[in-house]
């Protein structure tokens, strides 16, 4: 489906938009479009790969014209642009709005004007039962372009959104974190060793995204199934792998953290169509005929579990070990060139998500 087309990555220089571009770059696309405002980036990405399939474009989602100035053309966009450290949101909850909210909806509005096939919005499990200013705007980011899917035909225009846990050796989360902390023989700084999170390599969150746009109808949030950990037994795993014998250190939850992270609410759960190793959640159909509902009410509904990182399957350190062999940043961490035989477990490139669990 994506011979000879062009596709356009917002966030384009960032962790997971550095994925998607390599998951297509040596395939039969016709043209990849790297956006974003970082010119740095995008200048060190020219001279990396130097392929005439790349196009590079300055530009914010904030900026609605200068997003509609880049998508012409375009056949099929990944939305990966995102404020997304949690922190950072809890202190600049309307600068979380402005890029995630409204740039998504900047970038969706851009779309349907291009006559753009179709959009794929990326979320996060932090916008379900959001507590935190990121899982807030993320939250309402999903509600947008929910909403948007109903205000065109999708034979025109096919929006829709893929959700996600925690992806693995993100830019500042916690691998990198205690790797750090090991290499410079530091204490290794967890805030609750029982906080549970999602554990997805990147690898598997650029599938789930390629997964949706063949999958997907208008309005869905695709959500993979994932294997969850504590943070104390990741940081036991990552001391293993390196022979470390730095203490570890408990510093206390920070702002906007929660103890375990949900995939599914309950009320999603309850209408989630199960794929088998995915979960579609259509988008509600209803309409504004408020009369309808409360004079006639809907019927009572049985109760259904959510889905979250206490539930799932949970990872012992053995089975963290082999997770964390996966990925081409810890092998390089550790001196093993991601070419050898112990690379081909499946490799791959360092994430895109939240620091969270550790300090």
């Amino acid at each position: 489906m994506f011979k000879d087309k062009t596709i356009f990555i917002t966030g384009g220089t960032g962790s997971f938009g550095n994925a998607v571009m390599k998951r297509f770059l040596n395939t039969d696309v016709r043209e990849i479009r790297i956006f974003s405002r970082d010119e740095k980036k995008q200048d060190d990405m020219r001279k990396l790969y130097k392929n005439d399939k790349l196009k590079f474009y300055i530009g914010d989602v904030r900026d609605l014209a200068s997003v509609k100035n880049a998508m012409y053309g375009v056949d099929f966009i990944f939305n990966a642009a995102a404020l997304k450290q949690v922190p950072s949101c809890e202190f600049f909850p309307l600068e979380a709005v402005k890029t995630n909210v409204i740039g998504t909806d900047n970038v969706l509005t851009a779309a349907i004007e291009a006559n753009v096939k179709k959009v794929i919005c990326l979320s996060t499990d932090k916008a379900a039962y959001p507590i935190n200013a990121m899982g807030i705007s993320k939250a309402m980011m999903e509600k947008v372009f929910v909403a948007k899917s109903k205000t065109v035909d999708s034979s025109h225009t096919l929006i829709c959104g893929t959700r996600y846990g925690n992806v693995m050796a993100s830019r500042g989360s916690v691998i990198p974190l205690f790797i750090e902390q090991i290499k410079s023989g530091k204490p290794i700084t967890i805030t609750n060793p029982d906080m549970t999170r999602f554990l997805m390599s990147l690898e598997e969150a650029v599938e789930l995204v390629v997964f949706a746009y063949q999958n997907a109808k208008a309005g869905d949030i695709m959500v993979q199934k994932s294997p969850a950990s504590t943070i104390g037994d990741l940081a036991i795993a990552i001391k293993e792998l390196f022979n470390a014998k730095n203490e570890i250190q408990i510093i206390g939850t920070r702002h906007g953290e929660k103890q375990y992270e949900t995939l599914l609410t309950k009320e999603e759960h309850l209408v989630a169509q199960d794929l088998g190793n995915y979960y579609r959640i259509p988008a509600d159909q209803r309409d504004l005929n408020y009369d309808k509902y409360f004079v006639q009410g809907n019927k009572e509904l049985p109760l259904e579990e959510e889905y979250n990182s206490n539930n799932t399957q949970r990872l012992n350190i053995e089975q963290i070990k082999e997770k964390l062999l996966q990925l081409e940043y810890v092998l390089e961490e550790l001196g093993i060139t991601p070419l050898s035989p112990l690379s081909k477990r499946g490799g791959s490139a360092p994430s895109l998500c939240q620091r969270e669990g550790g300090g």
